[in-house]
């Protein structure tokens, strides 16, 4: 009799282990899954992050231009941090040159301005000669730039060194804006200040009368 009790005991336990085998092995196969995709989901954000890290970061100055030892400090410090700085390129000197000019068309000029059809009108007036170099160079170049940059005009006239600009568009949401704006708002305008310095610092310059013999 005790004999088969023990049989029927062992029955039973193996039963309930069965029992309790089927009904938690999907769980444990889903456990296991999710497991598994957490795993993956978390090695392909490892790979990804390896990715970005690994690329080289395109080099951005962050300072606008009016503090010209500010800008050319964080120039030469990102020139130092790039280990594929070629320094047989590098023309701080026209950089600093660059920032002169940003100097005198903000701070060495007189300017008159009022609304015309479609934009503004302002008048220039340098008030150092060194000014008037620099307004002449940064008028020839940034028509264009602001052209491709925005779609607005610009038409430059210097009368015996007293610049006009008459800045217009024919995008009509826009017009308040460029009056608002007004002509220091048109010249600081945009994000090509910042690659500019950059390009003229590494040795990329995009005006090629600034060099280290200017």
């Amino acid at each position: 009799m005790k004999k088969n009790k023990k049989i029927i005991y062992s029955l039973i336990t193996i039963v309930v282990i069965t029992v309790v085998t089927v009904i938690l092995l999907p769980e444990h196969k889903k456990i296991h899954h999710a497991n598994m995709e957490h795993s993956s989901d978390h090695d392909h954000d490892k790979k990804i992050y390896k990715h970005t890290i690994d690329r080289k970061p395109t080099t951005v100055l962050t300072e606008a231009g009016t503090d010209p030892f500010a800008v050319i400090q964080e120039a030469i410090t990102l020139l130092e941090a790039n280990p594929d700085t070629n320094w047989s390129m590098v023309n701080i000197e026209a950089l600093r040159l660059h920032l002169v000019e940003m100097q005198d068309m903000t701070l060495n000029v007189t300017v008159e301005q009022e609304p015309i059809k479609l934009g503004f009108k302002a008048v220039i007036t340098p008030t150092t000669n060194r000014a008037l170099q620099s307004m002449s160079r940064v008028l020839s170049v940034h028509p264009s730039q602001m052209k491709e940059e925005t779609g607005w005009d610009m038409v430059v006239t210097n009368n015996n060194g007293i610049f006009t600009i008459a800045v217009t568009t024919d995008q009509l949401q826009d017009v308040n804006k460029i009056r608002g704006l007004s002509y220091i708002g048109i010249m600081a305008y945009g994000n090509h200040h910042q690659p500019h310095h950059w390009a003229m610092a590494s040795g990329d310059n995009p005006h090629s009368e600034h060099s280290k013999k200017h």
